[in-house]
C-alpha cells in the first residue's frame, strides 16, 4: 500500500492507473477506522481494480462548538488497518494540502439545498456544505468510478448522491449496509468516548429503531404514535437526550405522517457529551 499525501503525486498515479484500464474506487474517511469503514474499503476491493482510501479530517464541516480538535486520530493504526482490508493507496493530505489558500480562505463551496437543512443539517448549520464542497474536491482530484459510503450517514450519502445527479458526476455512489456491535451498537469513531456507563446507555438507540420496525411490521402506519413510542423509550434512559426522531421519504426527507412504503427511520441522540446517529431503512 502506498501512503501519499501529495495532491499531484496522487493524480499522476490515478491517471497512469486510467491508462492502463483500470477501475478505481475511493473510500473517502475522516480516519480513526473501524469495522465499518473496513467494510466499505473490501467491498470497494472486490469490485474495483485499485482502491484509494483518504484519511482527512476536514474543518469546514465543523462547527465553531465542534469536537473538531478533539476527533479521534491515529494515522499509524489507520494505516496498518487499511492495508489488511486490500486499500491500494491511502490518501493522507494536510489541510494546507486541500486547502492551499487556507480553509478559513475559501470562497468556492459545493452546496446542496432543502434536504442538508433537515435532520442532522438543522442543528449543524454549513455541516453538509462542508461535507459537499470536500467530498467534491475528493472527486475532482481521484476521479473514482464509484465511491462508497456508510447507510449509517444516511443523510450524507441521500446529499451525496443528489449532488451527484445535480452536477452530471460521472461516478457511482455505493451505500454499504451499516455495521453493528454483536450488541446492536452501530460503530462510529465517535464511540471512543463514551464511558462504560455511556456505552450502554447508547444502546437504547438501536433498541428505539427495533421497537418502530416492530410496530411497523404490526400494522402500524401512524408516523407520531411511532415516534412517540420511540421517544417513550429513550427518555427512559437518563444518559440520553433526543435531538431528532424523523419517519422520513429517502429521497428528499421529507417528514412523513403515514408510512405506505419505503421510508427512513433515523434518529440523533446525545449520550452523555457525545452525539450518536443511527437510522434503519424500512421497506414495507
Amino acid at each position: 500500500m502506498k501512503v501519499i499525501s501529495q495532491v499531484a503525486e496522487l493524480r499522476m498515479l490515478l491517471k497512469n492507473a486510467r491508462q492502463a484500464n483500470q477501475t478505481v474506487g475511493l473510500v473517502p474517511t475522516m480516519g480513526y477506522l473501524h469495522e465499518g469503514h473496513l467494510t466499505l474499503m473490501r467491498q470497494a476491493k472486490r469490485e474495483q481494480d485499485v482502491v484509494v482510501a483518504s484519511i482527512f479530517v476536514n474543518p469546514l464541516q465543523f462547527g465553531p462548538n465542534e469536537d473538531y480538535a478533539v476527533y479521534p486520530r491515529n494515522l499509524e493504526r489507520d494505516g496498518e488497518l487499511a492495508a489488511g482490508a486490500g486499500v491500494d493507496i491511502l490518501f493522507t493530505p494536510r489541510v494546507e494540502d486541500m486547502y492551499p489558500q487556507g480553509y478559513e480562505n475559501v470562497l468556492s463551496f459545493v452546496e446542496v439545498t432543502g434536504i442538508t437543512k433537515k435532520l442532522c443539517g438543522a442543528s449543524r448549520p454549513g455541516h453538509f456544505r462542508g461535507v459537499t464542497t470536500v467530498v467534491a474536491k475528493l472527486f475532482n482530484i481521484a476521479r473514482p468510478d464509484a465511491a462508497y459510503f456508510g447507510q449509517k450517514d444516511a443523510q450524507q450519502v441521500a446529499v451525496i448522491k443528489r449532488m451527484v445527479a445535480d452536477l452530471n458526476m460521472d461516478i457511482r455512489i455505493v451505500a454499504v449496509p451499516i455495521v453493528r456491535e454483536a450488541d446492536g451498537l452501530a460503530l462510529s469513531s465517535r464511540n471512543v468516548f463514551l464511558n462504560p456507563a455511556e456505552r450502554q446507555a447508547a444502546l437504547v438507540l438501536h433498541r428505539s429503531l427495533e421497537l418502530a420496525g416492530d410496530l411497523l411490521a404490526a400494522g402500524q402506519r401512524d408516523a407520531a404514535g411511532i415516534k412517540a413510542a420511540m421517544a417513550g423509550l429513550i427518555n427512559k434512559e437518563p444518559l440520553a437526550a433526543i435531538e431528532y426522531i424523523s419517519l422520513c421519504d429517502l429521497k428528499f426527507l421529507e417528514e412523513l405522517a403515514e408510512i405506505e412504503s419505503a421510508a427512513l427511520i433515523a434518529i440523533a441522540v446525545k449520550i452523555g457529551k457525545t452525539r450518536l446517529i443511527d437510522n434503519r431503512i424500512w421497506r414495507g
